[in-house]
């Protein structure tokens, strides 16, 4: 994991990247192999890491109503559960769905939509159209777009 500064010469790095226009630009189709965005930190994130925090723990195995079990049984309620599937996404679920995913296990999109199945598109991905797409500053954007691609596809269907 890499961690940034979040502030550079007094201004938040958001500011930046929203001056420059480097964080809508649509330059994911042109990045074969995009860098990892960095963790922005301002020294708190981590600290938290490394004292332990946040609880870490893998998938869950099953939800149960308000339970989840693990993969060695043990269970445990919960009030509230959120699954985010951005910076790395694990898509081993979709491996039986023809031209979903390429050999390493990635998405195969255009923009965020599937070129293999016109009703799936995925939002989140790293530098699927730019720089934020896989940041809450970004995912609105391609949010948006996709829908809009979903929502012309069942007009045609």
């Amino acid at each position: 994991m890499k961690f940034a500064r979040q502030h550079l010469l007094g201004k938040d790095l958001h500011f930046w990247l929203t001056r420059t226009g480097l964080d809508t630009a649509p330059l994911g189709h042109l990045l074969k192999n995009p860098p990892a965005p960095p963790v922005l930190d301002d020294g708190r994130y981590r600290a938290a890491l490394t004292a332990g925090a946040p609880d870490r723990r893998p998938m869950f195995t099953r939800l149960t109503g308000d339970r989840v079990t693990w993969d060695d049984g043990t269970t445990e309620r919960l009030d509230a559960l959120i699954l985010a599937t951005g910076y790395r996404p694990h898509l081993p679920y979709l491996a039986g769905l023809d031209g979903i995913l390429d050999p390493a296990g990635h998405p195969r999109h255009r923009g965020g939509a599937s070129p293999a199945h016109p009703g799936l598109a995925f939002v989140g991905l790293e530098w699927q159209r730019s720089l934020s797409s896989n940041t809450l500053r970004g995912v609105g954007r391609d949010a948006a777009r996709a829908a809009r691609r979903l929502a012309a596809h069942l007009a045609r269907s």
